[in-house]
């Protein structure tokens, strides 16, 4: 046993690494190492004879792991001291810089809505995405037969064989937030609904899944030129420009009535949008005053109140704004495209501290 102690301290003392160490862990205090192949000799001794070399195996095993521990806190305590030494690094230096997370377009503009019309008033409203054909379309003064309401442009959810329920479509337009809204609130009420809405279309300037903000007003003395004022405001905080022109083309929306399309004063000098200026007009929404069958299928006397609406697309925005020229690019998941045009998320849009910083 004297020979086993010096033999394999003499080896743990000399192990260079980790590895040779373990070898000499299995070969000394294994299943099958020396120790154990000892210790099984035990059993052919006499009584007296394993009362003396039972306790002289423990300590001869007890003494080896020690050692190899020893060992092992040197060999750690000695990788740790040569990283150190190689990975030094002088602390007096500048830190490095680190990407920070950057705000989508479609978030910033958004918020960037929300601050303005909060300035007028205005609260948001949500609503689900899903929605039945009774408040997408019905309660909306949208007839069975319009071309809105065909699957070729509608997403219709799927329905079983004798399933009686009404049918639920992916809603078209954030419009159904308004008649919730006023189920809920009454009147008199002024709103904005933003969120995603879905239409079957997809090309540069469309994609089935996009993002509108509408907004309602009711009130029993509410006209058309609280509406021209409300967007005119609106155009002059969010493109940050005082000389704003708007113009007003009578067109036909079943929900609103008489129904407007609004578009602003522009030109394009060398190819780069400049609103305010130039002989251009480019539409930019749709507006209104509400129809009474719309007021009414929201619980609300349209004889007593009245209102005006009106629907602006987020995506589209962004993109006059930000000069953004493909709308399928806001889906695509690009981090190169994000690092270009996010903003950073840490300064909020404020009218009075700058709404794109």
């Amino acid at each position: 046993m004297d020979d086993l102690k010096a033999k394999y301290l003499s080896q743990i003392a000399d192990a260079a690494d980790e590895a040779a160490l373990e070898a000499i862990r299995v070969a000394a205090v294994g299943k099958k190492g020396e120790v154990a192949l000892k210790m099984r000799e035990l059993g052919k001794m006499t009584p007296e004879e394993r009362q003396v070399m039972g306790p002289k195996l423990n300590a001869l095993k007890d003494e080896i792991n020690s050692a190899l521990s020893a060992k092992k806190s040197a060999l750690a305590d000695a990788a740790l001291d040569e990283r150190l030494r190689s990975e030094w690094l002088d602390v007096t230096l500048p830190s490095r810089p680190t990407r920070r997370g950057s705000l989508h377009p479609i978030s910033q503009v958004q918020e960037e809505i929300t601050a303005i019309f909060a300035e007028m008033g205005f609260s948001v409203a949500e609503g689900p995405r899903i929605d039945t054909d009774w408040y997408n379309f019905d309660a909306l003064n949208i007839p069975g037969h319009h071309p809105a309401r065909a699957e070729m442009d509608t997403f219709y959810m799927h329905r079983d064989a004798g399933d009686n329920r009404p049918p639920h479509v992916l809603r078209t337009h954030t419009s159904p937030v308004q008649i919730r809204s006023m189920e809920k609130m009454g009147a008199p009420l002024r709103i904005i609904c933003p969120g995603g809405v879905y239409r079957a279309d997809y090309d540069q300037t469309h994609t089935p899944m996009f993002h509108q903000v509408e907004g309602l007003a009711l009130d029993k003395d509410i006209s058309m030129a609280n509406l021209k004022w409300v967007l005119e405001e609106f155009c002059r905080s969010f493109f940050e420009i005082d000389d704003v022109e708007l113009r007003f083309r009578a067109s036909h929306f079943p929900f609103t009535e008489p129904s407007a399309e609004v578009d602003i004063r522009c030109s394009w000098d060398g190819g780069a949008l400049k609103i305010g200026e130039g002989d251009d007009w480019m539409e930019i929404l749709g507006s209104g005053m509400v129809h009474p069958k719309v007021i009414a299928a929201g619980g609300i006397d349209p004889d007593v109140y009245q209102g005006f609406a009106f629907g602006i697309g987020i995506d589209r925005l962004a993109m006059l704004k930000y000069g953004i020229p493909d709308l399928r690019a806001f889906f695509d998941s690009d981090l190169r495209w994000l690092r270009h045009y996010g903003f950073s998320a840490l300064d909020l849009p404020t009218l009075h501290g700058g709404l794109s910083r």
